[in-house]
């Protein structure tokens, strides 16, 4: 089974952690009014750039990537998150972000001389 979840060097993606994040209730989505919630959920954080339909083809995609993790299960036209999947999920992401966090220099502000 695949186990990183699509993380790249670049740590964990917002739109991947917003449709786990939406999914790990115990509710099934159809994709339209699942990408309705996680879209106006990445609004609200100021993360939805792009475009809307540009952010639909990358949610779409990585609900395609869950789904083939395994942290989420398709029935039909529905979506629903398998919760221990979705555990282990959130917990390699906020190993990622630490291991980020880890490698990263500290910023430092620009010296005023």
């Amino acid at each position: 089974m695949k186990t990183n979840y699509g993380f790249s060097r670049r740590g964990p993606d917002l739109v991947a952690e917003e449709l786990a994040t939406v999914l790990s209730a115990k509710t099934s989505y159809e994709f339209k009014a699942l990408f309705l919630i996680v879209h106006a959920n990445l609004r609200a954080r100021n993360s939805a750039s792009g475009g809307e339909e540009m952010l639909r083809l990358r949610a779409y995609e990585k609900l395609q990537n869950l789904v083939g993790a395994g942290v989420v299960k398709k029935t039909g036209k529905k979506y629903r998150g398998v919760t221990p999947a979705i555990a282990k999920f959130f917990e390699a992401a906020e190993e990622m972000k630490q291991k980020l966090a880890a490698g990263r220099p500290a910023l430092t502000a620009p010296s005023k001389s």
